[in-house]
């Protein structure tokens, strides 16, 4: 009798044992493993630990964004980019953007520079797929040592997993946001130009500079280009206000005013450089605000902050 009541008890206990063995119980250390996200079983993990995987996927390369200057020769740009992004990007966005980089988010100027990606918000799309909008911040010195943000701009991206793995496959960039400024994009040219709050609604007045003959008499027109002028919204023909002009030159009209194989106008002087980027020069005209318009203090307080920022983002 006590050797058919032990049999039995080894006969329940084995069981028992090759039940769990094939997964046919749980015991509670497996569910707590489970509840706390450390099985090994991809498909156990829960949402929550995708969405943070996706935002810190997102954290990390807002940090990298102020190591890919977007200035840089395009050699030495590609591998900034593969060297900072191939980690954190598909193989297909990197490519895109090696091949046309003013789609690519980066530094473009020394100051303001990108700082941090702060996430507004992460959506799922679908199992492998998630929608994380948010802003770039930029700073400068003062920023970096008091907080608070020189610029923002928005920015969504797309968050795939490929092959296990979580990559951003696109991004969209928004237009600037100031922090109590404006910014005008030109990407015609390649440059933006801030201006404060007061400048909303500014409008865009286009013309052309001429560059007359310094041999030739009479003087012929030997060279043109346009002159951008950024006009006050409360400018009007009654009351006009000083504009901002901006004239641009390519590089070889640059080099050429420089030689004074060319002169602009009746002033003694040439206009003066602003900045610059790989195709053109951007300069402010000699005398502009020499009938003293409503408003020219303020223009010359703007020029005196280096407004302009060229950027290498041109129409195709």
């Amino acid at each position: 009798m006590k050797k058919a009541i032990l049999f039995m008890a080894v006969l329940s206990l084995s069981t028992f044992l090759f039940g769990c063995m094939n997964g046919n119980d749980v015991g509670p250390g497996d569910t707590a493993a489970k509840e706390a996200g450390l099985t090994t079983d991809v498909g156990d993990v829960p949402d929550e630990g995708d969405e943070t995987a996706v935002s810190n996927l997102v954290l990390d390369f807002g940090k990298r964004l102020q190591l890919v200057s977007l200035l840089a020769p395009g050699d030495v740009l590609r591998e900034s980019m593969k060297e900072n992004y191939a980690d954190l990007v598909s193989p297909a966005l990197l490519e895109k953007w090696q091949n046309d980089p003013a789609s690519a988010p980066g530094r473009l100027v020394s100051s303001p520079w990108p700082d941090r990606i702060e996430i507004k918000s992460v959506e799922k799309l679908s199992e492998d797929t998630f929608r994380v909008k948010g802003e770039i911040i930029e700073i400068t010195s003062e920023e970096q040592s008091t907080g608070g943000a020189a610029a923002k701009r928005p920015i969504t991206l797309e968050v795939k997993k490929i092959d296990g793995r979580w990559l951003i496959d696109a991004v969209t960039l928004g237009e600037y946001e100031g922090a109590g400024q404006i910014v005008y994009q030109n990407t015609q040219y390649g440059f933006n130009f801030t201006l404060p709050e007061s400048w909303k609604d500014y409008s865009i007045v286009t013309g052309e500079w001429e560059g007359l003959s310094i041999s030739d008499s009479p003087q012929k027109v030997v060279e043109t280009g346009p002159i951008i002028s950024i006009r006050h919204p409360e400018w009007t023909s009654e009351n006009p206000r000083q504009d901002i002009p901006i004239m641009v030159f390519t590089l070889s009209q640059w080099a050429s005013l420089e030689k004074e194989q060319f002169h602009i106008g009746a002033a003694p002087i040439g206009p003066s450089e602003l900045s610059r980027n790989s195709k053109y020069v951007f300069a402010l005209p000699a005398r502009y605000n020499f009938a003293f318009p409503a408003g020219y203090e303020e223009v010359e307080k703007i020029l005196s902050g280096n407004p302009l920022k060229p950027t290498e983002e041109f129409n195709k």
